[in-house]
């Protein structure tokens, strides 16, 4: 499986950035899409979800808009960063 371009970090929550190169009109273009999971303890093994606790949307919420600013700044910003960033 292949490893997120970037991920963003709030708790048990975390947003990933996955990227993919395509060819379009001769030029490789990254196409971007986005997850979202929380993470919890089932007994002693760790799980994730997708669905989440109405006290959870404000970090999701806010993992979304980091996500989002990240990917518009980036188009002009090309400096190396941490892969994990936690945002809360």
């Amino acid at each position: 499986m292949s490893k997120p371009e970037k991920r963003f970090k709030c708790g048990p929550i975390s947003a990933s950035i996955w990227a993919e190169g395509k060819t379009v009109e001769g030029k490789m273009v990254k196409f971007y899409s986005v997850s979202i999971d929380k993470a919890y303890k089932d007994g002693d093994e760790w799980k994730h979800t997708n669905s989440f606790a109405v006290e959870d949307l404000p970090k999701v919420a806010l993992l979304a808009n980091e996500v989002y600013r990240h990917l518009r700044l980036q188009e002009s910003d090309s400096q190396e960063e941490e892969v994990v960033q936690h945002v809360c």
